[in-house]
């Protein structure tokens, strides 16, 4: 019964997922296409609400969390590809899920590659290419353990930082008109309202620490994945091994029904075939999102959000060099695209943060 809280936890998250438009391949993107900063900011948000929670909780000695030992080559070379890949694909590994929940069957061809290629870095035909790379360990943990100093300092570090982005975000605000709320009360907040990119990353903070104790209490001591999860779903279905059906897949099946009832009571669930282009680029963009993530140890989110907040080394790097990815991607895959004077059809219009 413990593992039917991840089939929760992952449905509550597809719901504001989709209703917050929370991914992260738009946040960096629009870094880079545009200069605007209004979602990095807003993850860097989720991460610190996520921080203070979880050190909180570990400082109690109420939850257990692993931080794996940094691998530079795979954590560099793995998360680089990671974000070339979501450009392609459209999405990170939480927009891919959601926008499937939404019907869009673009991601579904994107999550399917990702999952697929996960699993076979993981367990199958490319495993001894990826157990090399990973066994390249340096001993490097986190960031705390290294200057032998308390995790909160680092926690008052990113808050300083977090802090002085929020307050330059009000400086720069400009007000942008919103629909009008057809239906009164919780439902018309909840469904016809946009989602503020900084109240959907504090819901998100809280429910990715929500995400240690529950996971713990079945014997995983780990907050929110994707990556391994997706890999052993796939490797359940294609080997019959139950062994692999734990909390994080529990999680991940959440996912896609959470966003469904979302995109479904407010009106934006509809099916969306691709073209050719688009099909043929979700599977290269899949492909490499899996690739890379096994490589690197976990996705924007059991690296990018979950490890930053445990100051992990392998969170930090990942973060940095996905970013870079995302810039290369978005060099190459739009701007070329404006360039030559074609639209770019590597993701719906509603990706594009800002769009709400």
């Amino acid at each position: 019964m413990l593992l039917l809280t991840g089939l929760a936890l992952g449905a509550l998250l597809g719901f504001v997922f989709q209703r917050g438009r929370f991914c992260v391949t738009g946040a960096f993107r629009d870094v880079w296409l545009s200069g605007s900063t209004r979602w990095l900011t807003a993850f860097g948000l989720a991460i610190l609400v996520q921080a203070v929670l979880v050190q909180g909780m570990l400082s109690a000695g109420l939850i257990k969390a692993g931080v794996p030992q940094l691998v530079w080559a795979g954590v560099i070379g793995g998360s680089f590809l990671f974000g070339i890949g979501i450009v392609l694909a459209g999405g990170c590994a939480t927009g891919t899920y959601y926008r499937s929940g939404e019907g869009l069957i673009g991601s579904w061809i994107a999550l399917i590659f990702y999952a697929l290629f996960a699993s076979v870095m993981k367990y199958g035909a490319l495993k001894p290419l990826n157990d090399g790379v990973l066994a390249q360990k340096s001993g490097l943990t986190t960031i705390q353990g290294s200057l032998g100093i308390s995790a909160w300092v680092l926690v008052v570090v990113l808050a300083a930082v977090v802090g002085w982005a929020l307050a330059r975000q009000r400086r720069a605000r400009v007000a942008v008109a919103r629909p009008a709320q057809r239906r009164a009360g919780l439902a018309g907040l909840l469904l016809d309202r946009p989602w503020s990119p900084n109240v959907t990353a504090v819901v998100v903070g809280v429910l990715a620490a929500v995400a240690y104790p529950l996971s713990n209490l079945t014997g995983r001591n780990s907050g929110l994945g994707i990556t391994t999860p997706s890999a052993n779903l796939v490797d359940f279905l294609t080997t019959g091994n139950a062994e692999r059906i734990d909390w994080g897949v529990l999680f991940v099946l959440g996912l896609i029904p959470g966003s469904y009832l979302a995109a479904k009571l407010s009106g934006e669930f509809r099916l969306r075939a691709p073209d050719a282009r688009t099909a043929v680029r979700a599977i290269a963009g899949g492909t490499l999102m899996g690739v890379g993530a096994a490589l690197a140890g976990g996705c924007t989110i059991g690296n990018s959000l979950v490890q930053t907040a445990l100051f992990g080394y392998q969170g930090w790097i990942a973060f940095l060099f996905t970013f870079l990815g995302v810039g290369v991607g978005a060099h190459f895959f739009i701007r070329t695209h404006r360039r030559a004077g074609a639209q770019p059809v590597l993701v719906p219009a509603d990706d594009l943060v800002g769009a709400r």
